[in-house]
């Protein structure tokens, strides 16, 4: 993969799974869904190999992190500074192939595509 231009996909066939349990009236319980596999994405920067950086939902947000994780469940929010984010993430790289400013330019793009969503710009 072309390491020099990082482009940003989005799913257009992502369907939010229900990750919300009813409890009572007005009362849920936020969960992770059932069913998370490879194509639980909506934003996703291929890096390398099979490895991207991914945009999804989690509860009340976007959260952002790998793609191919072996500590598993590890992303924060995308609204948290890049370096934050990557430091939080970066155990799960992967492959030392990929340069750490890769990866923060992956996090920015993401966070870059649903700020200019947020504000009808895309």
């Amino acid at each position: 993969m072309d390491m020099e231009k990082l482009t940003i996909e989005i799913n257009e066939q992502f369907v939010r799974t229900n990750d919300i349990i009813p409890l009572a009236e007005n009362v849920g319980m936020m969960v992770t869904p059932l069913t998370l596999d490879e194509k639980y994405w909506i934003f996703r920067v291929k890096l390398y190999e099979d490895q991207a950086i991914i945009g999804f939902p989690k509860f009340t947000t976007i959260a952002i992190g790998f793609a191919q994780e072996d500590d598993w469940n590890t992303n924060l929010p995308y609204i948290l500074p890049a370096e934050q984010i990557y430091n939080h993430i970066a155990h799960n790289k992967k492959y030392n192939q990929i340069p750490d400013d890769k990866c923060l330019e992956a996090i920015r793009l993401i966070q870059k595509t649903i700020a200019d969503i947020e504000r009808g710009k895309a």
